[in-house]
């Protein structure tokens, strides 16, 4: 989480290459643990379906070279408490 306000926040993963070659494409996945709701996002492509959460690299940040990152931003709204995720994967 990078900065909330009553109701609503933002926040951001950074997806970094620690291998040795380039990736050619990438995918997130995470499951919220209350009822979060992203209303926005970028360098990504969304899918949110009740707490699970998809985000795929957007047309123009799917290759990430050794060693180099995207950074997915977005915003959301929740009611009662905002606890983060548990874990996040990316394949």
């Amino acid at each position: 989480m990078t900065s909330s306000w009553p109701g609503g926040f933002q926040g951001q993963v950074v997806v970094k290459d620690t291998g040795g070659a380039a990736l050619s494409s990438w995918n997130l996945g995470w499951t919220f643990p209350g009822n979060q709701k992203i209303s926005s996002l970028w360098n990504g492509s969304l899918t949110q379906s009740g707490a699970a959460v998809t985000v795929a690299n957007a047309s123009y940040d799917g290759s990430i070279p050794a060693g180099g990152s995207v950074t997915v931003g977005f915003t959301a709204t929740y009611s009662g408490s905002n606890t983060a995720p548990a874990s996040i994967s990316c394949t």
